[in-house]
């Protein structure tokens, strides 16, 4: 899992301010509105900035006023009519791309802020603002301790107000966001209780470690009450409905991944590639495990996992023969000999994933540091539910999520956004090109031959390629109104393969990630996007050139990079 630097712009909010300028002053005024615009989400969402590595607004912490928010989508709409303005024909491609993405972008927040209306209705979002606010400025060393400690007490000491703009916008949320949230708010609270202190514990300021002490004091007092809230007063009251409708799936799915497919092509393409990839599992099973049905060899491959207490070992003894097979093989070009930090999930962040990557921001140029997140099972589980979550993490998914979030995944394509060709590409993307990205080196490293004849590693690919094929469909049909919750559960166990565990996970994350159909989406797309310059190029065409190719143009939506490298341009441009 990763995200764009500015996903928060969806949903932050900021000080409006007119942009000073006219789109008709040609490139270099582009290049102004385009640095106007990204101050301004920054501004909106600080914790993004921090991410980022731009520290301009370390000290802040976003506004989630409703009068906050009605000035951002005041903001948002003065930016659209400014780049509405630019004539994308009379540009370059590279800079067409780029007006291109940020209009995108701001018609994907107005979406969100005026109907998809996640502040309103994902109580989850306000203590996930403040550890992001705090996490980003603790994980990494971009700056002194002490000076880092006065960012992270200035925005401790907002906490508490912020958190209370949340309970005041909350509004008949869906039951299953409130139990996420009401999940989660432990780990958060503890967050704050144990990690953050220890965290600061050498800064020798006496005065400024009794003010980090009141200030992170008042925010896990909040941060408390606002769970007891949660549980006794919003609960009982979360009878919304989590499905967001087929008219504004399909909006959501325009702006943030460029697609116009209808609902009927979705479901062929979805369909299509979840029976291709249970035809691949049920012919391995037929060949290779003689006189056992699908089902008996999905068991036996669940069962091939580590113990839970050695499953960090395992994964971190596979990195470096991924990154090898990489580079021997000529595969794609690692710009880099730093290796990700493999650790544990925290707390705070494992309600909905398995694992992720977390690296640092294209601006950061102190603190390097980039960890591979993997969720544990936590310490009070019953010996059932503990071996239900290692089924997700065999020998065959341990390999694939390591390609997935590190080689030649989720890190290697952050590695080389600092060659992306823009701002916009550095900061702005879609999760049909990241995930997708990632989703795709997964089948893609196998068929280059690593690990070639050991099967329960093919099967492990397959059965990863089947989840996303389960989400791609779950998703589209519990939004619409096709699918009910227990359905889309059901469909995970049966369709996609999956434990029971991970199929409630995944089904929960559904409800709030409705278009997470993205990983087989993008997936899909790019080896399309392979396949014709394979055939463009013939004899010339390199793989690794290919690849090198693709993760030099940032994260736009595929349809853009097929723009950039074969000179199409999406209809309707």
């Amino acid at each position: 899992m990763f995200k764009s630097r500015l996903a928060a712009f969806a949903f932050a909010v900021a000080i409006f301010s007119t942009p000073a300028f006219s789109a008709n002053e040609g490139q270099q005024t582009l290049s102004h509105a385009i640095s106007d615009y990204l101050e301004a989400g920054f501004r909106a969402s600080p914790s993004s900035a921090t991410s980022a590595g731009l520290h301009t607004y370390d000290t802040e912490i976003s506004d989630y006023s409703k009068a906050a928010i009605a000035k951002r989508i005041a903001e948002l709409k003065a930016f659209e009519k400014v780049f509405d303005e630019f004539d994308i024909d009379a540009l370059d491609v590279s800079s067409a791309i780029d007006v291109v993405m940020v209009r995108n972008d701001i018609r994907a927040s107005l979406l969100e802020l005026e109907k998809v209306r996640m502040w309103q209705r994902n109580p989850d979002r306000y203590p996930g603002t403040a550890i992001f606010a705090v996490y980003s400025i603790m994980s990494r060393d971009f700056a002194p301790a002490a000076e880092r400690l006065e960012s992270v007490t200035a925005r401790l000491e907002k906490i508490p107000a912020m958190l209370a703009q949340g309970r005041a916008n909350l509004e008949n949320p869906p039951k299953v966001y409130t139990e996420v949230a009401l999940d989660q708010i432990g780990g958060i609270t503890g967050f704050f209780e144990r990690d953050v202190p220890l965290a600061f514990a050498s800064v020798k300021d006496e005065a400024l470690q009794k003010r980090f002490q009141a200030a992170n004091a008042a925010a896990i007092a909040a941060l408390k009450d606002y769970g007891t809230w949660l549980k006794d007063d919003l609960l009982p009251r979360s009878k919304g409905d989590w499905r967001i409708g087929g008219e504004l799936f399909l909006e959501k799915l325009r702006y943030e991944e460029m697609s116009t497919l209808s609902f009927d092509e979705l479901l062929k393409i979805g369909w299509e590639d979840l029976k291709r990839n249970q035809a691949k599992f049920a012919d391995i099973a037929k060949h290779h495990y003689p006189g056992k049905s699908v089902d008996e060899v999905r068991e036996l491959v669940e069962k091939d996992h580590p113990p839970a207490d050695q499953l960090l070992d395992a994964v971190r003894q596979v990195m470096g023969g991924l990154r090898k097979f990489l580079v021997d093989q000529q595969i794609v070009t690692i710009p880099s000999e730093v290796m990700p930090t493999v650790q544990e999930t925290p707390p705070f962040m494992r309600a909905l994933t398995f694992a992720s990557m977390d690296t640092p921001g294209p601006y950061e140029d102190k603190a390097t540091e980039a960890y591979f997140n993997v969720t544990l099972p936590e310490k009070d589980w019953k010996p059932e539910q503990t071996e239900d979550h290692m089924r997700s993490f065999n020998r065959g998914t341990i390999i694939s999520t390591s390609v997935h979030e590190a080689w030649p995944g989720h890190y290697v394509q952050f590695l080389w956004v600092k060659y992306a060709p823009s701002q916009v590409r550095k900061l702005l993307g879609a999760a049909s090109n990241s995930e997708g990205w990632a989703h795709y080196t997964e089948q893609m490293v196998l068929d280059q031959g690593y690990g070639k004849g050991d099967y329960p590693v093919r099967l492990g690919q397959l059965l990863d390629a089947l989840l996303r094929n389960a989400r791609f469909i779950v998703g589209v049909e519990m939004h619409r109104g096709n699918m009910s919750f227990e359905e889309g559960v059901e469909f995970f166990v049966n369709e996609g393969y999956q434990p029971r565990a991970s199929a409630v996970r995944e089904t929960r994350r559904g409800t709030s990630d409705p278009t997470y159909l993205y990983y087989t989406l993008g997936k899909l797309q790019i080896q399309q996007l392979r396949a014709d310059m394979q055939k463009k190029l013939g004899k010339d065409f390199s793989l690794q050139a290919f690849h090198d190719q693709f993760l030099k143009q940032g994260f736009p939506p595929v349809v853009l990079v097929r723009w950039a490298l074969l000179g199409e341009k999406p209809a309707g441009l």
